[in-house]
């Protein structure tokens, strides 16, 4: 192997002078126009790593050194990976040298060190790792786990922990634990047993008011674990508890008698309501694609919630357009244009959910195929139908939704013309955006997918998580656009959804039939984006739309287009 002098262009890299810290590789990177300057050809024949593209915080430490480049170099040391990035700073014209700052965060490890590493980042300069790990550490641990990891140390710290640097350890100790108990307490509801909260404990911090207040938060939470280990198992499915509708008293005609503007304020106050209490770990791909297997059936419980209701709203279009077979066309042509202008209220508070849910029955195969029915719709409705369609089109990986996305994320009001913004009396004053949550999904399956694990020396690839994060930062900040939202409830509307009977997709096609007996073409040209399909369920061999059935999320559609992005 060559000096590392040789292997770096002929220089000591600032930083990594000592033999005790192998130097992998590095890339020089080129602060003017990204090209060579006069370097003697430095970087030709350098190793290119694949490095995280989050922006690390700056160290304190700053070294000098005459290259007019900046590097970034790969350190290993005691079972982490660093990416170490050093950057030149130019100094005064009539200054010889020219001040380079260092900064680093890590790439991969143990799982242990990247556990330690809470307890370190902060003083490395990698201050985002706290929040980093604490949403994704699932993916390759658990709380049982890091638990143990970290009481371990307390118990066990090393020397330079009991001397000098004590109170920036304590300081350390009291901020992992405060984020991670105010960010994620179900973690520690999750352990079952007090021992681990017990044992912990008296190990943390005695001097400090946090300290104090973190302590009696945990000990109350072991005490409510104690309690909980006393009583019987209540855990039931509360969905079993709860009667189905009487199909004899629905009557589907009825939602025509609500404004659009009435329907789609309710719902979007569900799905508001859904969407803040959505735990957004519980997207990560390596957790939600797990969520059939046998055992797993507890698991990403919030994001199954969105679904349900999903599959809810989907199944109420559905049933209101096709229970009543009786029906002339013109009749049930009516229904269509009412769902198509609550899809467009919809649009107007930013609840793509809804939205979606809507767009998506009204393309299923048992009302796409009316053929009648639809030529007796309204032309300016439909013309409204079609707009509202190409907002999910999966053309570019849904590039039209996720443009909306970024662009009416946080900001108060749609989008919209001034017809639509002036016309909304029901609207609630604080409005927030609540998505269509497959999109994050389908990000999350497929770097899940494309991305490995593991790095082939065993290390745990934290870049892979850095990228994860980045998707769940997307949807914990439209969470936080919802959280001040108020709404009302209308009782009457809240009635007839909940009396809409299940349909499954064997009924669903059945009553399509007698509408209008099969054979015939649709009209249509525009094709259902939404199958709604039938998927196994525990309790019987049929699902309906408004059991917990994920079917309704697509996950193949954007699969090479993503697949090619994460790849480069």
């Amino acid at each position: 192997m060559l000096p590392r002098n040789m292997r770096t262009g002929g220089y000591d890299l600032p930083g990594v002078e000592s033999n005790a810290v192998p130097l992998i590789g590095y890339r020089p990177l080129y602060p003017d126009n990204g090209t060579p300057s006069n370097t003697s050809g430095l970087g030709r024949n350098s190793h290119e790593l694949e490095t995280s593209q989050a922006e690390p915080s700056p160290m304190k430490t700053t070294w000098y050194c005459p290259l007019d480049l900046s590097t970034v170099v790969e350190e290993e040391e005691d079972g982490v990976i660093y990416t170490v990035v050093v950057k030149q700073q130019h100094g005064a014209p009539t200054s010889p040298l020219t001040a380079v700052t260092r900064s680093q965060c890590v790439k991969a490890g143990t799982e242990e060190k990247l556990v330690l590493h809470l307890l370190h980042s902060f003083c490395m300069g990698d201050s985002s790792f706290i929040t980093i790990f604490l949403s994704t550490y699932r993916s390759f641990s658990s709380p049982q786990r890091v638990l143990d990891i970290l009481t371990d140390r307390l118990e066990n710290p090393p020397g330079d922990e009991r001397s000098q640097t004590r109170q920036s350890f304590n300081k350390a100790v009291c901020t992992v634990f405060s984020t991670w108990l105010s960010e994620y307490p179900e973690d520690f509801m999750s352990l079952g047993e007090p021992s681990r909260l017990l044992r912990l404990a008296p190990l943390l911090p005695h001097h400090s008011s946090a300290a104090v207040d973190l302590r009696a938060r945990l000990l109350r939470i072991a005490e409510e674990l104690s309690e909980k280990a006393l009583l019987p198992d209540a855990r039931t499915d509360q969905s079993a508890l709860t009667s189905p509708p009487d199909p004899s008293k629905f009557e589907p005609t009825n939602v025509l008698g609500f404004p659009a503007a009435v329907i789609a304020e309710q719902l979007t106050k569900i799905e508001t309501e859904l969407f803040v209490r959505l735990v957004p770990y519980h997207c990560l791909g390596s957790l939600w694609s797990q969520r059939d297997k046998k055992g797993r059936e507890g698991v990403c419980w919030s994001v199954r919630a969105t679904v349900r209701q999903f599959n809810k709203l989907a199944n109420a279009v559905l049933a209101s357009c096709l229970w009543s077979t009786n029906l002339r066309s013109q009749q049930r042509a009516r229904l269509l244009e009412k769902w198509i202008s609550v899809a467009e209220e919809c649009r107007a508070r930013k609840n793509f959910s809804s939205l979606y849910a809507v767009v998506s029955a009204l393309q299923s195969n048992p009302i796409h195929r009316l053929r009648k029915t639809w030529q007796d719709t309204d032309r300016e409705a439909m013309r409204r139908y079609e707009e509202l369609s190409e907002i999910f089109s999966d053309k570019d990986n849904y590039s039209q939704s996720r443009e909306l996305l970024k662009e009416e994320g946080t900001s108060k009001f749609a989008n919209l013309d001034n017809r639509l913004n002036n016309k909304h009396p029901t609207r609630s004053s604080a409005q927030g955006t609540v998505p269509y949550l497959g999109i994050f999904l389908t990000d999350l399956t497929m770097l899940d997918t494309a991305v490995k694990d593991r790095l082939d020396n065993g290390y745990i690839n934290f870049d892979k998580r850095r990228r994860e994060f980045e998707v769940l930062a997307q949807i914990r900040l439209l969470q936080s656009s919802c959280k001040n939202c108020t709404f009302t409830t209308d009782e009457a509307f809240m009635q007839w959804y909940n009396s809409v009977p299940t349909l499954n997709e064997e009924e669903s096609y059945r009553l399509s039939s007698e509408i209008e007996a099969p054979g015939e073409p649709s009209p249509r040209g525009l094709t259902p984006t939404v199958i709604i399909t039938q998927c196994p369920d525990l309790s019987s061999s049929r699902s309906s739309l408004a059991a917990d059935s994920e079917s309704l999320f697509d996950f193949t559609s954007p699969v090479n287009n993503l697949l090619s992005k994460l790849t480069k």
